[in-house]
């Protein structure tokens, strides 16, 4: 997977702008059923992509946390 495939990247409305953040290609989870995260200060950073279930995993663990 290319950044060339990953047309549409998302930061997080939750980041400030402290820098620290990453963003998401959302749209490839359901033509590839990844989901790839980039750090947002480099856009040609390595790309590291996650299954979307895991991702979903994630995303629910982080929501529970106090």
């Amino acid at each position: 997977m290319t950044t060339d495939e990953c047309t549409r990247w998302f930061k997080s409305s939750h980041s400030g702008n402290g820098g620290s953040c990453v963003e998401i290609a959302a749209d490839l989870a359901t033509d590839h059923g990844v989901v790839p995260v980039r750090d947002t200060k480099v856009a040609d950073s390595p790309i590291l992509t996650f299954r979307t279930d895991v991702f979903a995993a994630f995303l629910t663990s982080l929501k529970d946390t106090p």
